[in-house]
């Protein structure tokens, strides 16, 4: 049975005797060594974080359960979020579990179809907002100043306590921290996070050093990149098309303060590394992951990745997240037979 992030890293964590304990087995993905992408890109030591792997498919359960369990403590009823998708369905989940009542705000068109199907299965109140996420999350943090309710978005910290596990994990199983940590930014909470739990565990003597974080932007939603903020963001990437990320500030600190980078990759450079990681590694990852994965073959191609340092790219998502888009981009053609064994044979043959 799995003790989850809080019992796991209590030590590292905001958790006090009022804490509940909760979990849902968060934690513990894997970290998975790449064989045939590294191979390609001469890399002696890459490797995947699958935080598609938590209980609902995404990141964002290691920071929901910390961020949950403060509000329970706080005697909270209600949780409140803002949600491109992941950050709703997470949120809804452990609502559930606990049973609060989960209101979900989401910008109108702008889901995938698996991640509110998540929300919509886990009883949570879902509202659909003409308008962005920008604004979606300007209107539930105004909604728990007025009133006595847990905003679960990354703004509040115990999410980012939470979702620096990570960043843990990953140290453990390499045995000391990475050279370069790869990571999507969307509201940018991520990068804060692994940066703050890479510095702890340094700071406590776990590691020797911290990575060089590289954070990576789509093109069309990167206003950190462009330095102003995006009023209408644009990106096949739903999880990551946020034009003005509420941490913003400390992940230019993690930048800054590691000697990273964060730079934008297009959503074709995301789409063809996401058809490579299924192909080559047998990762189905969404397309919000596959820009970390976009974004370190592109700084490999510059020289920004020397080829014998230990990488790790971080999976924010399983693909089964946003089915629709591995059939729009099919170049398989499903082929119809019918139920002689011959012409099964000679397809069976010819492939």
């Amino acid at each position: 049975m799995t003790q989850g992030v809080l019992q796991t890293y209590h030590e590292f964590l905001p958790i006090t005797p009022a804490t509940p304990m909760i979990t849902l087995g968060e934690g513990n993905t894997p970290l998975v060594r790449s064989h045939r992408l590294a191979e390609q890109l001469g890399l002696d030591h890459l490797y995947f974080k699958l935080e598609g792997s938590n209980p609902t498919g995404s990141f964002k359960d290691r920071g929901m359960v910390m961020a949950v369990a403060n509000a329970i403590e706080n005697q909270s009823k209600t949780i409140i979020c803002a949600s491109t998708g992941n950050t709703s369905a997470s949120a809804a989940a452990y609502g559930a579990h606990c049973n609060l009542s989960t209101v979900v705000l989401v910008p109108k068109g702008n889901v995938a179809r698996g991640k509110i199907a998540q929300a919509i299965a886990y009883g949570a109140n879902i509202l659909v907002i003409k308008g962005n996420f920008d604004q979606a999350l300007t209107m539930v943090r105004e909604l728990t100043r007025r009133h006595p309710i847990a905003l679960v978005n990354s703004v509040n910290p115990y999410r980012i306590e939470g979702q620096k596990t990570a960043a843990f994990e990953v140290a453990d199983a390499l045995g000391d921290a990475p050279d370069f940590l790869c990571i999507p930014v969307g509201n940018a909470g991520n990068i804060t996070a692994y940066w703050k739990g890479f510095e702890e565990y340094q700071e406590t003597e776990h590691t020797t050093h911290s990575p060089q974080m590289f954070g990576f932007q789509a093109e069309g939603s990167a206003p950190i990149v462009r330095g102003e903020i995006i009023e209408n963001p644009e990106t096949i990437a739903s999880a990551i098309r946020i034009g003005n990320p509420a941490s913003w500030k400390t992940a230019l600190e993690a930048r800054d303060e590691s000697g990273g980078i964060i730079d934008a990759v297009t959503d074709e450079e995301i789409l063809a590394a996401y058809k490579l990681l299924a192909r080559l590694e047998g990762i189905f990852c969404e397309p919000a992951s596959a820009a970390s994965v976009a974004g370190m073959m592109k700084s490999v191609a510059k020289g920004l990745i020397p080829k014998d340092k230990k990488v790790v790219c971080v999976l924010t998502g399983s693909g089964l997240k946003d089915p629709d888009l591995a059939n729009q981009i099919a170049d398989i053609p499903l082929r119809e037979l019918g139920t002689e064994i011959d012409d099964v044979e000679r397809a069976v043959l010819s492939m």
